[in-house]
């Protein structure tokens, strides 16, 4: 309903445009693209919001506009754009692999979108209630038997964290009794009591974990640490997942650096939208980063010597021009046959 809706708003944006332009808007054929982001207290949501403002301040002119909308995260977003539901999403590096070469959740390649760029590292947060830590890392969810957020149903948090658990052995069902809730709902069910622990992954600061340090206090609520044993069993299969420190500091009263992991997030194109329009796009994110970086710390990562790294499928046409102007050797892997 909440995409009928903003579509119906985009039309009716449209139309009016016209009668009071009508030459101007038709003659530039007008387009409102989709961007897919995920439930708000994350990074996908604000830095979607903030790419589709840039869209429209920039490039309203030549006819390009943009809509951010709230989803489950890469799981839907994946499926909204195989329906042409969105014409760009925010993506986990492991959702476009799985997605793109037929593996995990897809049983077969799913070959109807491209990257566009390189955003920032999906940062996992386990977080569990002071209590209940032992060891202080990921295995402390091992014979936990307390309810746990797992992420929205369909969510990229409930899929990435299905892959991390289950290649170190803990069961779902089991060891953590699985609650199927977005990033807020996950922190005030903490703050409630109402479950123990929740994996948040996004970019750092994430706004609810944030908010669940403060409200605590980090004598009551920790976040697990992973192992060097534990990255290499979780990246034995699908190769995206890389070491990150959460250095001491980044929230209120953690005084210790947590080693935890990450992947890549990057955004997508459905395949159908104009090469001409991804170039003009990607061009504009890339000539305005300092406005990405008033909106979220996690857009710093964001440089056009990061734009292609850790890419898990083709880019697209017209960023494949964009890149090349700006001098980025693109290797075979990423260039779309």
């Amino acid at each position: 309903m909440l995409r009928k809706a903003l579509l119906f708003v985009g039309v009716i944006a449209f139309l009016v445009a016209g009668f009071l332009n009508p030459h101007q808007v038709f003659a530039k054929k007008y387009r409102n693209y989709i961007i897919a982001t995920a439930t708000p207290g994350g990074t996908y949501y604000p830095v979607g919001v903030a790419i589709a403002t840039l869209i429209n301040i920039k490039l309203a002119k030549k006819g390009i506009t943009a809509t951010a909308i709230t989803s489950a995260g890469s799981g839907e977003n994946v499926q909204l754009l195989k329906n042409k539901e969105a014409d760009f999403a925010i993506l986990q590096g492991l959702f476009g692999s799985m997605a793109y070469n037929g593996r995990g959740l897809y049983k077969k390649p799913q070959r109807f979108f491209y990257s566009v760029t390189a955003l920032w590292p999906n940062v996992e947060h386990f977080s569990l209630l002071k209590k209940y830590v032992k060891t202080g890392n990921i295995m402390d969810l091992k014979g936990l038997h307390k309810r746990f957020s797992i992420g929205k149903r369909g969510s990229g948090t409930e899929g990435s964290g299905k892959v991390i658990l289950g290649a170190l052995g803990i069961k779902i069902g089991k060891d953590i009794y699985p609650v199927y809730l977005g990033y807020n709902a996950s922190i005030d069910a903490m703050i409630n009591g109402r479950i123990v622990g929740a994996n948040t992954p996004a970019g750092p600061p994430v706004a609810a974990i944030t908010r669940l340090f403060a409200k605590l206090g980090a004598d009551k609520v920790a976040l697990l640490n992973f192992t060097d044993a534990q990255l290499k069993k979780i990246d034995s299969k699908y190769d995206v997942w890389y070491r990150y420190v959460l250095k001491a500091g980044t929230y209120p009263g953690q005084d210790k650096p947590v080693y935890t992991i990450a992947q890549p997030n990057f955004l997508a194109v459905r395949k159908g939208v104009p090469a001409r329009d991804v170039y003009l796009i990607v061009k504009t994110i890339y000539e305005n980063l300092p406005f990405l970086h008033n909106i979220h710390k996690a857009t710093y990562y964001m440089t056009l010597d990061n734009a292609i790294k850790g890419l898990p499928v083709p880019l697209d046409p017209g960023a494949v021009k964009f890149y090349r102007e700006k001098g980025l050797k693109i290797p075979a892997k990423l260039i779309a046959k």
